[in-house]
Order: C-alpha cells, then sequence, then structure tokens
C-alpha cells in the first residue's frame, strides 16, 4: 500500500497529522508532489507546492512552539490547495525582506509564487490555518506558474 492509499481522505483530498522533524520534511514534500503529479499538475506547480510545504512545515518549527500540524493537499475545481494547521494563534507577518536579510523571505516568496496565499485563525481560535493555492491550468488551458512568471 503506498503512502497515498494510506492517507487518501477522499480521491481530491489527501491528509495527514504530522509531527515535524527537519528529517521528515524530504518524506512531506514527495508525498505532495507524488499526489500532485497523480492529478497531471505542471511541473511549476509542483516546484512551488515543494518550496510551500518546506516553508509551511518549518515554520510550525521554528514558530509555534510545537511539531504537531495538520497537513492537508486538495484539489478544488481547478485549483491546488495545500493546508497546515497548527495549535498556535499567532499569525504569520509578511513582510517584503531586506536585501540583506538572512530570514523572514520564505513567506513572502511562496506568496508571490503561488496564485493565491493567506492564513486565518481557527474558528474554535485554537489554533491558525496557513495556506496556498496554485491554478492547475491557467485560463487559456496552458500550465499556470503563478504570479512569479
Amino acid at each position: 500500500m503506498t503512502i497515498l492509499e494510506r492517507q487518501a481522505v477522499r480521491p481530491d483530498m489527501y491528509g495527514w497529522a504530522v509531527d515535524v522533524r527537519a528529517s521528515d520534511l524530504a518524506q512531506r514534500r514527495r508525498a505532495v508532489v507524488d499526489i500532485l503529479q497523480l492529478w497531471g499538475a505542471p511541473d511549476s506547480v509542483v516546484e512551488t507546492a515543494r518550496l510551500g510545504v518546506s516553508e509551511l512545515l518549518t515554520n510550525v518549527l521554528a514558530h509555534s512552539g510545537r511539531a504537531d500540524c495538520y497537513l492537508l493537499v486538495a484539489r478544488v475545481g481547478g485549483l491546488v490547495v495545500v493546508q497546515v494547521f497548527d495549535a498556535s494563534p499567532s499569525l504569520p507577518v509578511l513582510r517584503e525582506p531586506a536585501s540583506d536579510g538572512t530570514c523572514g523571505r520564505g513567506l513572502w516568496l511562496l506568496r508571490e509564487m503561488a496564485d493565491d496565499f493567506g492564513y486565518a485563525r481557527t474558528w474554535l481560535g485554537v489554533g491558525k490555518v496557513v495556506w496556498f493555492a496554485c491554478a492547475l491550468a491557467s485560463l487559456d488551458g496552458s500550465a499556470s506558474c503563478g504570479r512569479a512568471c
């Protein structure tokens, strides 16, 4: 049984309860890439998702004070949506990074590459969700590459 079969919520949605460890990031990225390839996502979307999964899971470790979260990948119409839920109510702070800065670039870059990006506190106020979305194809049917292209 593959990781896709074990983690499928339904054919257009996959989710994992994750205890984030730096050593597991490659496995999580690979699982998301496998799903996107199964759905026929263009390479540009796969690469944005690879970066996004790394950034969102790394931020759970760096900023939430806990390592547990939930990673959800869903196909919603013509979009791929990746969400990470964690227990911290602290929302991300996005600002354009300084040219000589050594941190603070990840979410800003993700927001620029994805077709949509956002975050919100969960409805119970117990934590938050940070998400991004990429179009599987542009309106003319060609592969989408997000806002960065």
